[in-house]
């Protein structure tokens, strides 16, 4: 590993018990500009205050948007994505150059996998992590088994199982991928890779932010290293609060309902 790697990763898990809290805002090319994302400085701006360990956003959004914030977050770039008439092929729209340009802590990318084009998004994934890695940059992969087309075969856990497998096959440093639902079926996620795993929150069908905490609690009980959150955050009334709240519990050894009297508190201030 580069030394400009291990550097970028410590930004990325400068906390002492080395879990993940990141939250993104890619959302507009892949599934609309969504409630909640309208106004993306004025987000951004209250993500930053909440202080969590990565962004990811695309390149362009960065460019605009996130200057103001340098130094408070690590930036991560979103260098692939879906969109609504693709929805199961992730497809390159950044470079790692170009990542590097915008000071990134470490790239993101997608791959829809058990699908007619994973040879494709698994090429893609391939050619960047090892850009990225010769140039000292961490590659965090959103790695999920939605080629399937039951839907239900989405949080299978052999499914599951083989998505992060593929990450760390591949040479990836975190891959986020889909909740199986319970901590026991997660746990045996955990055990099938030696990459780091961290859920996405915004695919596990959450309905209130005690939900948010549940789950946060949960991946880390099955040996996640952590969760990212996208919608949770973007259309909660509070989103700089539930990201605090999120901290309690992620690093700070909260239980969910310690953490969501914090919350309480924090949002009748």
């Amino acid at each position: 590993m580069l030394l400009g790697e291990e550097i970028r990763l410590s930004r990325l898990f400068s906390h002492k018990n080395k879990k993940y809290l990141g939250i993104t805002v890619d959302h507009a090319m892949a599934r609309g500009v969504l409630p909640g994302i309208e106004q993306i400085d004025q987000l951004i701006g209250k993500i930053a205050a909440g202080k969590p360990d990565a962004l990811t956003i695309h390149k362009g959004i960065a460019a605009k948007c996130f200057a103001p914030y340098a130094g408070q977050v690590p930036l991560v770039i979103k260098c692939t994505t879906f969109s609504p008439v693709h929805p199961k092929q992730d497809v390159q729209v950044c470079t790692v150059q170009e990542a590097i340009a915008l000071g990134a802590d470490a790239i993101s990318v997608g791959a829809i996998v058990l699908g007619e084009h994973q040879p494709d998004q698994l090429a893609t994934l391939s050619k960047l992590s090892c850009e990225a890695h010769a140039n000292g940059m961490p590659v965090l992969a959103h790695i999920y088994p939605r080629g399937l087309d039951n839907k239900e075969e989405w949080t299978n856990p052999k499914n599951v199982k083989y998505a992060v497998r593929l990450g760390a096959e591949l040479g990836v440093d975190l891959v986020k991928t889909m909740y199986t639902g319970d901590v026991d079926s997660f746990a045996s996620v955990v055990a099938a890779t030696p990459a780091k795993v961290a859920v996405a929150g915004g695919d596990a069908g959450l309905k209130s932010e005690k939900e948010c905490l549940q789950l946060a609690h949960d991946v880390l009980a099955a040996g996640g290293v952590g969760i990212t959150f996208g919608r949770c955050i973007f259309q909660s009334k509070h989103p700089t609060e539930l990201i605090l709240a999120l901290h309690k519990v992620i690093h700070e050894d909260f239980s969910v309902d310690d953490a969501y009297e914090f919350l309480q508190q924090e949002t009748c201030r």
